[in-house]
């Protein structure tokens, strides 16, 4: 098994239910808006910022994991990066980024029940929006889930 299939397994494996998911869905782009909201405000040169600094950053390890996830998931931070450029608000990103980390924390205790798979590993923080894009676009087949786990919970 490749590596990024294992993570991806592991990662799922914490996170079954369709409601954390869209917690999660919703959550991450919440936090990683946030973020890069709050990192444009620290330029580098020219008309880059920290905030691209980290998306190159989050790039070269998302392509040793897979290339084609690696693009997909680089889209999606751009788009998120341009909208935290134009909303051009820092404080706009801080509540952001709190109101999604509130959704990530609803999504394991009231339908997930369990702990967030990154207390478990530290790279399940890179992992997670790796999965919610690759389950919206089912880039990597992923391992089904077990029989007894009812996924649209």
């Amino acid at each position: 098994m490749r590596r990024i299939d294992a993570l991806l397994a592991d990662y799922g494996s914490s996170h079954r239910s369709r409601r954390n998911l869209t917690c999660h869905a919703i959550g991450m782009a919440l936090i990683v808006f946030g973020l890069l909201s709050m990192l444009q405000t620290v330029r580098l040169r020219g008309p880059w910022t920290v905030s691209e600094a980290l998306i190159g950053a989050a790039f070269l390890f998302y392509v040793w994991l897979d290339w084609p996830l690696a693009l997909a998931v680089a889209s999606a931070a751009g788009v998120l990066d341009i909208a935290a450029r134009v909303s051009g608000r820092w404080q706009l990103g801080a509540a952001a980024f709190a109101i999604g980390w509130i959704l990530q924390a609803i999504g394991h205790a009231v339908y997930e029940k369990n702990s967030p798979a990154f207390f478990r590993n530290l790279v399940h923080l890179m992992v997670g929006p790796a999965f919610l894009v690759n389950e919206a676009l089912g880039i990597r087949k992923t391992p089904p889930a077990p029989a007894s786990v009812n996924r649209t919970s």
